[in-house]
């Protein structure tokens, strides 16, 4: 009777844990059964524990230079929209319209828009899911879009490159980001889980670098960062950052996990790269300066011996 007894609690407790819901490791406690942090995400979805994982540790001498990776043109950038910013008890998500697209740099075609979210520490520490060269980031924004073709993100995950999301990596500056009060203003209508509000009178340029900025950035074949972790997206991280005042940093922490705690340490740690390569896009810029320096010196020499 007491090894049924045993057996029965066994049984609930793995029933629990392999039906829980996925979590951050900040949400991990030794009491919470109904939280499965980063490293039993595979026992919720098998492609989290898959080969071609993300986020990764970039690190830059290993880097390739690829002279496809050309300048992305970005379509609806500065378009005005009225986005749905809710908290989604893991992150903030800002919804956006499908006018929003890219193309270029060395995608198979135009992708559109689908939504941003952002990942961060606690009151400014480390909190990027990327590194470069082992250095974590305060915070990370992820510009997640879709292959044209497909309606939805369930349906281009289905696809091993339906999926290309834009990176920028965040850094703490002395002064305040004004471009991102209107955000960070809204997150006190979003604080507890499933709280939504309506982003106004926005537009994209205003959360990342001036485009100008943007023709460098690492490019690498990986995943979705949260379950169910699907291999199927193209990612281009930008070298250009996101400057944040360390008040406006700290202020994300105002957002509460499910749990009613402070929504912190919302990054999935880095993944191993098993053998992929990453590539740089700066050797483009690089060519073309040379070429045209090259030129330029022939045309001279020419015209000093005419």
């Amino acid at each position: 009777m007491l090894l049924t007894s045993v057996l029965f609690l066994f049984a609930s407790a793995v029933k629990i844990v392999s039906g829980a819901d996925w979590c951050y490791q900040s949400q991990v406690t030794c009491s919470n059964l109904t939280c499965s942090g980063p490293d039993l995400w595979g026992g919720i979805s098998p492609p989290c524990d898959g080969r071609s994982q993300s986020p990764v540790n970039i690190v830059t001498r290993r880097l390739l230079i690829d002279e496809r990776l050309s300048p992305f043109q970005f379509t609806g950038y500065q378009e005005t929209f009225h986005g749905r910013l809710l908290n989604s008890g893991h992150s903030l998500q800002l919804d956006l319209p499908s006018s929003i697209q890219i193309n270029g740099g060395n995608l198979a075609t135009t992708y559109k828009a689908v939504q941003l979210h952002i990942h961060w520490g606690k009151d400014g520490s480390p909190g990027s899911e990327h590194t470069v060269d082992g250095e974590q980031f305060p915070m990370e924004m992820h510009i997640v879009h879709i292959k044209e073709e497909y309606d939805s993100l369930s349906q281009a995950v289905r696809d091993p490159s339906g999926v290309a999301v834009l990176g920028f990596l965040f850094e703490e500056s002395s002064s305040a980001n004004k471009k991102f009060d209107p955000l960070i203003n809204a997150l006190k209508s979003i604080t507890q889980p499933t709280n939504i509000t309506t982003l106004e009178g926005v537009f994209l340029d205003m959360l990342i670098p001036a485009q100008k900025n943007l023709t460098k950035y690492f490019r690498y074949d990986g995943s979705l960062t949260t379950p169910d972790c699907a291999e199927a997206v193209v990612w281009s991280l930008f070298t250009s950052t996101v400057q944040l005042s360390r008040e406006q940093i700290a202020a994300f922490n105002e957002l509460q996990f499910s749990d009613g705690k402070p929504m912190a340490k919302t990054y999935r740690p880095v993944q191993p790269l098993n053998g992929r390569q990453m590539y740089y896009s700066a050797g483009h810029a690089a060519v073309v300066s040379t070429v045209l320096l090259i030129s330029s010196v022939l045309v001279s020499t020419v015209g000093a011996l005419s």
